[in-house]
């Protein structure tokens, strides 16, 4: 006789079921548990606000926009332990589903909106707002057809490891624990931490090799630098990645900086100057004006870094729609079936099976895209063939991508939405162009498209992690698609408010201004395709053929191409939290404790990821108020930068200490 005091997962929940046999989930089919309540839609509510806010400062930051689902579930399992209510397993997967919509919109707008703002055109908040709201809206209802395929059918295939780690620390917070605590004394040190950089300045948050002599003589005279930041939001999130995928990112990083660029930099007075304009994608005015300021290996990393990184991005994209054809066609299958109910069409679904009807999402569809239809027409556009081309693009990109991005989000938990939007900015430009839109309308167009776009395939890959946490604990998925639209409008109003304050505090060109790595590559590619300009198309075919290359021998292309277009600073501290996680995972010939001990240094990652990234919203606003207590001499000086090494070495060795302090449950 089976009994359900016992919280835990089936024995079958990540391996392949065997012929005639069936996944009985935590909550049983038969049951019917809370899900449902003020309480659940407030607390989701509240999370998409806070996230949505967190998420975009560090997302504009660094280039990663973290997955909100852990802190999200951990936050919701303490504070209902706190507040002493019991049987929640069913309310914490609503608060979690709908207040991770935060990261997926966040990273739909961050990736491609501020390039508005880095080609000198102006972001309205209605024009973010919308296009984050359609994107999401339509990234949620292309995906339903293809959630039984994902969670269901594919059971046990595919390891969904964002939403495997979600599932345990739902599964600890039912039977109870500290782990709460643990993640908000860890937010505190790693918000405290990065707010003192950001507010203070008493250290930087990135160090290079040019703090020594020799540095200083390897930058100017080989162009070759190494640069870390140092920030503890992007430990945590090297922790989470893991080291194999950081050791990926930061290869495409050094083959960039340690060899293309210095080779680049030692041929350059061998070069034509007009061969190297053409190479570098710049004018020869541009290259003669000023030689010595364009080849530093920061600026190289720029010319040439970049536009491989950008090339080999949109390949990985295109090999992950061939790859995954073959699961288009069979989701397709079965969404088809059930519409036309040839299948039980008389029977009702069990609870944990139960997706909002096919006429229902058919209607959503039409819906959203009449609604893109006027707001191409009347907020950008004012030309009905044009409008109907790009809306004909979102539809067509959206649809063939949405497997992409959740299949890519099943295997290895990272959503390769940016490169699949460059691609998409590359397409519907060069289609735009042929009907007659160029200039700057063109470039706004462009990028809101790509906007529609990018939030679409972010929500689906976000969204599949929640119906697979919903499968495994059982809850009811029609609750979780239909409260998730909630979650997307509340998410997009707060990440274009937030985009408008740090704009405002920051900007997003010029000294000081927030990196936004992808919005800067999507600027780089509509520029010259919407004016004219010069394009460095043969470094586009490089990156292209590099990525082809990668495939072939099993290197993961997309992670690769990331760490050739995201700076050195950014991906070289995700091998640093790579290797905390490797070691505090493996000091012991004890599996069980490795494995707490790994499970206590997620908590914490998680906790550096939230509070560094909630502290920096702070440091936002009160720049924006024009608070400044920002030590600018200071922070400008070698000491700040020795500061610098000395409090980032302190920060891994308690998130390395605090790791181990971890027990094996008895």
């Amino acid at each position: 006789m089976k009994k359900q005091h016992k919280i835990e997962l089936p024995e079958n929940a990540y391996r392949e079921l065997k012929e005639g046999e069936k996944y009985e989930p935590v909550m049983p089919t038969t049951s019917s548990p809370k899900e449902i309540t003020p309480y659940s839609v407030g607390m989701g509510l509240l999370m998409a606000v806070i996230f949505s806010a967190a998420a975009a400062y560090l997302g504009l930051k660094v280039g990663q926009v973290f997955e909100a689902a852990i802190p999200i579930a951990i936050i919701a399992v303490g504070v209902g332990s706190v507040m002493g209510k019991k049987n929640m397993l069913g309310q914490n997967v609503i608060i979690q589903s709908i207040g991770a919509s935060s990261g997926v919109i966040v990273a739909g707008a961050i990736f491609t909106l501020p390039a508005l703002y880095i080609l000198g055109l102006e972001a309205a908040f209605w024009q973010v707002f919308l296009s984050s709201l359609f994107g999401g809206l339509l990234g949620i209802l292309l995906l339903i057809p293809f959630r039984k395929y994902f969670v269901k059918e594919m059971h046990g295939k595919y390891p969904f490891p964002e939403a495997t780690a979600t599932t345990e620390v739902l599964i600890s917070g039912e039977k109870g624990g500290n782990q709460a605590k643990l993640l908000a004394i860890a937010g505190l040190v790693g918000g405290l931490y990065d707010f003192v950089v950001g507010t203070f300045g008493l250290w930087v948050d990135t160090i290079s090799t040019r703090i020594t002599e020799w540095g200083v003589v390897a930058a100017d005279k080989f162009k070759v630098v190494f640069s870390l930041n140092t920030s503890a939001a992007v430990l945590g999130l090297g922790y989470i990645i893991g080291l194999k995928y950081a050791m990926i990112i930061t290869a495409g990083s050094c083959l960039v900086w340690f060899i293309i660029v210095p080779l680049v930099g030692s041929l350059a007075e061998a070069i034509e100057p007009a061969t190297l304009a053409a190479l570098l994608g710049v004018s020869n005015e541009k290259l003669l004006a000023a030689p010595e300021q364009l080849f530093t290996a920061e600026n190289l990393f720029q010319f040439i870094g970049k536009p491989l990184g950008i090339g080999g991005i949109a390949m990985a994209g295109i090999i992950g729609i061939c790859r995954q054809a073959g699961i288009i066609r069979q989701a397709v299958g079965l969404a088809v079936t059930e519409l036309g109910g040839k299948k039980g069409a008389t029977e009702q679904p069990e609870r944990t099976q139960h997706d909002l009807t096919m006429k229902t999402i058919l209607t959503g569809i039409c819906a959203t895209l009449i609604c893109l239809l006027f707001f191409f027409q009347f907020g950008l556009l004012n030309n009905w063939p044009q409008t109907i081309v790009a809306l004909f693009i979102v539809f067509v990109i959206a649809f063939l991508f949405t497997t992409v991005a959740a299949n890519a989000i099943a295997i290895v938990g990272t959503n390769p939405v940016s490169g699949m939007t460059l691609m998409t900015l590359i397409l519907s430009s060069l289609v735009l162009v042929s009907v007659g839109l160029s200039g700057t309308t063109g470039m706004t167009a462009a990028l809101v498209i790509g906007g529609v776009v990018c939030t679409a395939l972010s929500m689906a890959g976000g969204f599949i992690t929640d119906l697979k946490i919903g499968y495994w604990l059982g809850t009811t998925p029609k609750k979780q698609e239909a409260w998730k639209f909630l979650g997307t409008l509340v998410s997009a109003a707060t990440v274009a408010g937030v985009m408008i304050v740090l704009n405002k505090a920051y900007g997003f060109v010029g000294e000081n201004a927030l990196v936004a790595p992808q919005a800067n590559a999507m600027a780089a590619v509509i520029q010259p395709l919407m004016t004219g300009g010069q394009t460095p198309w043969m470094l586009y075919f490089c990156g292209a053929a590099l990525a082809l290359v990668l495939t072939a021998i099993g290197v993961p292309a997309l992670a690769f191409a990331l760490g050739m277009f995201i700076p050195m600073s950014l991906n070289a501290p995700l091998v640093v939290g790579g290797l905390v996680a490797w070691f505090v995972s493996t000091r012991s010939k004890d599996a069980a404790l490795n494995k707490a001990r790994f499970d206590q240094g997620t908590l914490i990652a998680s906790g550096f990821i939230a509070g560094g990234a909630l502290m920096g919203v702070v440091s936002a606003i009160l720049k924006f108020a024009e608070v400044d207590w920002y030590l600018a001499d200071w922070a400008a000086s070698k000491g700040a930068e020795w500061t610098g090494l000395v409090m980032y070495l302190a920060i891994i060795a308690y998130f390395a200490w605090h790791s181990l302090k971890a027990k094996k449950e008895e």
